[in-house]
């Protein structure tokens, strides 16, 4: 049924471990004032590097960790102990799929459609995700990429209302990303609420309504993607590059705000926030060296600075 009220909601929580892990005994604060909110009909991405807290913020909203402190609420309820009629309503597909590796794909996809009331068509929903293709090969022998698509499977055949998604395009080729795309562009339009996680920034770029970014514990930065691209850098590209004779270096007093690098022979970046004064001056110096670039591109900021932003300031 069409709600407006928000299908997750996570409010300040905190989650301790120990002492397993923990190298004096004590326990370990690992969230510590994690903040989200998940809009039905709307992709919510989560983002953060290892170790930064993004898996043990799902397992809480999942039920498969209690809280320590805060507030989580899936649907309404509390998903730590939830009753079976809320875990029938939410779809997990978990990054290293929880698969039985001697069991053959269609006959697992049926026997998860059987524990629902009202499933997808299993037939119509392996057509789909191009299960057919291997639907006879145990598990086992699957490569990531048709692991991937059957864990997908597994987690929307029984129609839920909330589907979390983790990692939902690793090991996919591109092909079959198009198709995990358009799938979860459908879920969005029919008012599903899409909780993901990814390590492919383009695909969080493409894919999300929403971007929330967990750093040490704690959400640090969220924001729909254009609201996170242009927090510090309105209206300005963030990228220049240039190609041209390799092994060129860059007086260090021409432009000491942006970063600058050869990735490769021959091509010059420059990261940071240009201005028309910044492109003048770096004309000016290929003027004064004789130079002509073969090609000259400047792209916008992107969720991958923000997040790479985010990482280099907690490493400093």
């Amino acid at each position: 049924m069409p709600t407006t009220a928000p299908a997750l909601v996570i409010e300040g929580l905190i989650k301790d471990f120990g002492p397993i892990g923990s190298l004096d005994g004590r326990m370990v604060r690992v969230l510590d004032g994690v903040d989200l909110t998940a809009a039905h009909g709307a992709v919510t991405v989560l983002l953060g590097a290892n170790g930064a807290g993004k898996t043990t913020t799902l397992e809480c909203a999942q039920g498969l960790q209690r809280a320590d402190g805060g507030v989580v609420r899936l649907l309404g309820e509390n998903p730590f102990g939830a009753s079976p009629n809320l875990r029938a309503r939410v779809g997990v597909m978990l990054q290293d799929g929880g698969l039985p590796p001697s069991v053959r794909p269609l006959a697992l996809l049926r026997h998860v459609a059987s524990m629902y009331r009202s499933p997808l068509s299993v037939d119509r929903l392996a057509e789909r995700l191009g299960l057919d293709e291997f639907g006879a090969v145990s598990i086992r022998r699957l490569s990531g990429g048709q692991k991937q698509r059957l864990a997908l499977a597994c987690a929307l055949v029984g129609r839920p209302d909330v589907v979390f998604l983790d990692e939902p395009s690793a090991g996919l080729d591109p092909q079959s990303r198009t198709i995990v795309f358009d799938l979860i562009n459908e879920l969005r339009a029919d008012g599903l609420a899409v909780i993901l996680t990814t390590h492919l920034l383009d695909d969080a770029q493409r894919l999300a309504d929403y971007v929330y970014i967990v750093e040490g514990g704690r959400t640090v930065a969220q924001g729909t993607v254009a609201d996170l691209t242009a927090e510090t850098d309105p209206g300005g590209p963030r990228e220049m590059s240039f190609e041209t004779l390799p092994g060129l270096v860059l007086p260090a007093d021409l432009l000491p705000h942006l970063q600058q690098s050869e990735p490769e022979p021959g091509r010059y970046v420059l990261r940071g926030s240009l201005t028309p004064q910044d492109i003048e001056l770096l004309a000016r110096w290929w003027v004064s060296i004789g130079l002509m670039p073969t090609s000259i591109s400047m792209a916008p900021r992107s969720l991958e600075d923000v997040f790479l932003d985010i990482s280099g300031r907690s490493i400093r």
